[in-house]
């Protein structure tokens, strides 16, 4: 299991990245059993179309690139592609704003995303302590992260008790647990999600931070929207 994610380390280390694109850190999750959105990465507009049809519409496509890491700022993200003209239109979207705000940057392909109904939102992350280590972090997504900095965390690793208990402790679990006609979150899929979190960082100390946001979490399961890592 480890050797395939130590791959794709030593293949980012070859081209002078410390961290990873998109499509590899979300391989690195499925390696480790953390749910991520279906996915493909095309190189043709013409293979996003095929990849689309076979994904599920609506989709997703997300730019590729190792000099773009802020893809919206570029336009390098189209939501709710719902026909194979739409996917057309998209890629070739794309490509033109990347090209008018990064004409250097060098492009992998484009990556083709199932699009996860949404749900309520939660963020797993992990930042490595000098000191102890790497550390977990979970908390509700949107305005409770950015706004009520409303977070947990747990030096790794961690055991199911102390997954249980993040959960439990940030100020809007009411929310989780179903609030005013919103069904209830699946906390055991959440629990999941962290103890493998926990377990990823372990066995790759390099892993400097890590960041799945936003998790979307059904009433049955969940779902990594977008994964994020960075090495040392």
């Amino acid at each position: 299991m480890t050797e395939k994610v130590s791959k794709i380390f030593e293949e980012a280390r070859k081209e002078g990245r410390n961290y990873l694109l998109e499509p590899e850190a979300k391989t690195i999750c499925m390696e480790y059993g953390i749910p991520v959105t279906k996915f493909r990465v095309a190189k043709t507009a013409e293979e996003a179309v095929k990849f689309a049809e076979e994904i599920g519409y609506p989709t997703v496509l997300k730019i590729v690139s190792p000099d773009v890491i802020h893809k919206f700022d570029v336009g390098g993200v189209i939501l709710s592609l719902k026909s194979p003209e739409d996917i057309r239109d998209a890629y070739k979207k794309i490509l033109e704003n990347v090209k008018k705000h990064k004409p250097e940057a060098k492009v992998k392909g484009i990556l083709v995303q199932e699009m996860a109904p949404s749900s309520t939102e939660v963020i797993v992350g992990s930042t490595k302590d000098p000191q102890f280590g790497p550390a977990l972090m979970f908390g509700l997504g949107g305005i409770f992260v950015e706004v009520l900095k409303d977070v947990t965390f747990r030096i790794a690793p961690i055991t199911e008790q102390d997954a249980r208990e993040m959960i439990t402790e940030v100020k809007a679990y009411p929310i989780l647990k179903g609030y005013r006609g919103q069904p209830p979150a699946d906390i055991d899929a959440i629990v999941k999600i962290l103890l493998k979190t926990s377990k990823l960082v372990m066995d790759h100390q390099e892993i400097k931070e890590l960041d799945l946001n936003p998790i979307m979490v059904y009433k049955k399961g969940a779902k990594t929207v977008d994964a994020r890592i960075i090495l040392e």
